[in-house]
């Protein structure tokens, strides 16, 4: 145990997210695979498990959005540039949960893919966009990472402002192209039940008017008031609550069985990633962490999504896909919040402030599905060089 080993490394900035990058190359052969050594290896970068839930001995931050680690390579798909693989780690378990894509992160992968010069130079202009086609292993989706060159590299500085992120940087637009989950066939690959909205009943907790879709991540969505909220609420008031979150795990739950996520109440702990609950209500001014006041008439809807057991303090990149598209959908728990009918484009409030997300979705033989999802981020690397992780670690 008196060696350590020295693994290239970037830590980045995605969207409202911080995680740390590897190419796949880069890290020992074990590590190159699937497995307990990946696993063992990812979790001592970030510092887990921690009873003590601080990340003090590693890089996380100890919470969900800065708790994660992304693996890139050459793709292996034709005309794509970059496979990207994402780990969200356990804070205070030994777990890695490899069963949905960071929203947020994906922003990154962009900027870091040419950088790393994963991308043909051909490709890259001297001042323009270069169009970052990336493969997302862990849900096998494409999305395009609209990158900002000058001067032939990687524009990080601008004056784009994404509440969340207290300084600006230069305007990443994200495509997330047929970004829902599921097999047609089985319930729609949007709505893996059937229905746009249904009763959703939890054992011990009540019965919920539920939408419950995969675009984006599979996410479960309640009404703010059929559980005692406004819509308004920020960390400290859900966070600190265990009783509340004993809840939400009970109804994630319940969604997570009614959706064919798992098989029993039990597999839920190997899905702390996802499916996400989020509850949702109509417009109505509110004032955000930041202390900013968010007005009624700058949104369609306020949300408010839970990650890791705790309420985030933003909005994740997918769950904000899966906001846009089910605000597209008459009828959903997300559509009636937002005053209903159909909509190519909402803003909705989050605790941090707002954001803007557009979803293409149409109606086809009976089924709604969703060909694209749009929103815009930002990212930066903040540090490169050399991460070190005592060995050995499995």
């Amino acid at each position: 145990m008196s060696k350590q080993l020295q693994i290239p490394a970037t830590y980045m900035r995605g969207g409202t997210s911080k995680g740390v990058f590897f190419k796949l190359e880069d890290l020992p052969e074990p590590a190159r695979v699937p497995g307990a050594f990946r696993d063992a290896l990812l979790m001592r970068v970030i510092g887990s498990p921690d009873p003590y839930g601080k990340h003090t001995d590693g890089m996380g931050g100890a919470t969900s959005s800065t708790s994660k680690c992304v693996i890139i390579s050459k793709s292996t798909q034709p005309d794509h540039d970059v496979d990207y693989l994402y780990g969200q780690v356990a804070i205070e378990h030994a777990f890695v949960d490899w069963s949905g894509n960071c929203g947020n992160l994906t922003t990154a992968v962009g900027p870091f893919a040419i950088s790393e010069g994963l991308v043909e130079p051909s490709r890259i202009p001297r001042d323009g966009t270069c169009v970052v086609r990336v493969w997302q292993a862990n849900v096998q989706k494409t999305i395009l990472v609209h990158v900002p060159i000058q001067d032939g590299e990687v524009q990080a500085l601008g004056d784009f402002e994404l509440d969340g992120v207290t300084f600006p940087a230069a305007e990443i637009v994200l495509e997330f192209i047929d970004p829902a989950e599921g097999d047609e066939g089985e319930g729609g690959s949007m709505f893996p039940t059937g229905h746009v909205i249904e009763d959703l009943e939890v054992p011990g907790v009540g019965t919920f008017k539920a939408s419950m879709i995969t675009a984006g991540i599979p996410t479960i969505f309640i009404d703010a008031s059929a559980l005692g909220y406004t819509g308004s609420e920020l960390q400290g008031a859900i966070n600190t609550d265990d009783a509340a979150l004993a809840r939400f795990e009970a109804i994630r739950t319940a969604g997570a069985l009614k959706m064919g996520i798992i098989n029993t109440p039990e597999e839920i702990a190997t899905r702390q990633h996802s499916p996400k609950i989020a509850f949702v209500a109509p417009a109505a001014s509110y004032v955000a962490s930041s202390g900013k006041t968010i007005a009624a008439d700058d949104i369609d809807l306020r949300v408010r999504a839970l990650s890791m057991g705790k309420l985030h303090h933003a909005m994740m990149g997918t769950a904000s896909v899966a906001i846009a598209t089910a605000a597209s959908v008459p009828g959903t728990v997300v559509n009636l919040a937002a005053g209903g009918g159909q909509r190519e484009a909402i803003r909705f409030g989050h605790p941090s402030g707002t954001l803007r997300v557009g979803a293409d979705v149409a109606e086809v033989d009976g089924q709604w599905v969703v060909t694209k999802a749009v929103m815009s981020r930002s990212a930066r690397i903040l540090m490169k060089g050399e991460v070190y992780v005592p060995a050995p670690i499995a």
